[in-house]
């Protein structure tokens, strides 16, 4: 009929903002990862001693693991205590000349961490990118070491594990860093290429002090985790003991 106004129909999805698609691929990379942790968990046949006791569940924590101090030879363990995110952080195409001619391989470096106090850093190489990344991801787990987290900033006193416990110094080449605690809110005021690795362990607020050759990126990572390494291994008073403790 005439003069009848027509309802117009939408014209398919609405599109959505920059920040809605990357929430949304960040479920998706979150369900497709836990979909294949259980699969692996599934077909998982333990060839270690230390896989067989957690199979069993005789070992049910992955800090009985670091009390006894035993070598972990299975990421399937690490799969079984911890639930992990994963960030890869440095991609590298290498060249290798062989007689036949150049051979090129990707060199990838994977950072794992649940956020609460536990980091691991794994490197690998293949011919093809995505089989590099399981293999690192992999080594990852296997390398993952214990954050020792606290309040150690004079200017703080709220006794929660938000920072490191005390000035710590991490090496790697000619890389150098200091990782100075900082009080609630600081933020961490540190350079972009390590935020990850210090969100992945947990810690919060920090202040760095770095010297020497810090453009080179996977030295950069690895003197970061040195000195949150060192956090565990350092001998501390009483007063600063009780400021790394687990409330």
């Amino acid at each position: 009929m005439t003069g009848e106004r027509r309802m117009e129909r939408p014209r398919g999805r609405p599109k959505e903002s920059k920040a809605e698609r990357e929430a949304s691929r960040a479920e998706r990379e979150i369900v497709r990862a836990e979909r294949e942790r259980e699969e692996t968990l599934a077909n998982w046949v333990p060839k270690t001693e230390l896989g067989k006791l957690v199979r069993t569940g005789k070992i049910t924590s992955i800090d009985e693991i670091f009390k006894q101090n035993k070598p972990i030879f299975e990421s399937e363990i690490i799969d079984s205590l911890l639930v992990l995110k994963e960030s890869l952080v440095d991609v590298k195409k290498t060249t290798r000349v062989v007689r036949a001619g150049r051979k090129f391989s990707f060199r990838v470096t994977v950072i794992v961490g649940n956020g609460n106090g536990y980091i691991g850093l794994g490197t690998a190489k293949d011919t093809e990118k995505w089989p590099a990344v399981k293999k690192a991801t992999k080594n990852a787990k296997m390398h993952i070491v214990q954050v020792a987290r606290g309040c150690g900033s004079w200017e703080c006193t709220c006794n929660t594990q938000h920072s490191v416990p005390f000035k710590v110094l991490g090496k790697n080449a000619a890389c150098r860093i200091n990782l100075i605690p900082a009080p609630k809110g600081i933020g961490l005021v540190v350079g972009d290429n390590i935020k990850d690795v210090l969100k992945l362990a947990g810690v919060d607020d920090v202040w760095c002090k770095v010297t020497g050759a810090t453009s080179t990126k996977l030295n950069f990572i690895k003197a970061t985790i040195d000195a949150l390494e060192k956090t565990m291994k350092m001998k501390v008073n009483d007063s600063i003991a009780k400021k790394r403790e687990k409330p």
